[in-house]
């Protein structure tokens, strides 16, 4: 089996997906199974996406490009402070 990886929309959808097969009364193993996911997946996801709903997840989303943005700037002036430390002892 290749490893895919789900976009969190997808993820949220397939959870949901597994829940409405459970709700009609289908094994939630065999519901698990019909959106092509492993238990092991499921439960993890679960745990991580269990409760979000459209919203939370596009806030999650907005969250991490900031949090992905903040860390490039972070990098950016800890390069720069490297460098002009290292001009400074060059001087010196």
């Amino acid at each position: 089996m290749s490893a895919k990886r789900h976009k969190p929309d997808d993820i949220v959808a397939k959870l949901r997906q597994v829940e409405m097969r459970v709700s009609e009364g289908v094994a939630r193993e065999e519901a698990i199974r019909e959106v092509l996911i492993t238990e092991q997946t499921y439960y993890r996801w679960r745990k991580q996406y269990g409760g979000l709903g459209t919203d939370q997840l596009e806030e999650l989303k907005r969250l991490k490009k900031e949090n992905d943005r903040l860390k490039e700037a972070l990098s950016d002036l800890i390069l720069d402070k490297l460098i002009l430390a290292e001009a400074v002892k060059v001087k010196h």
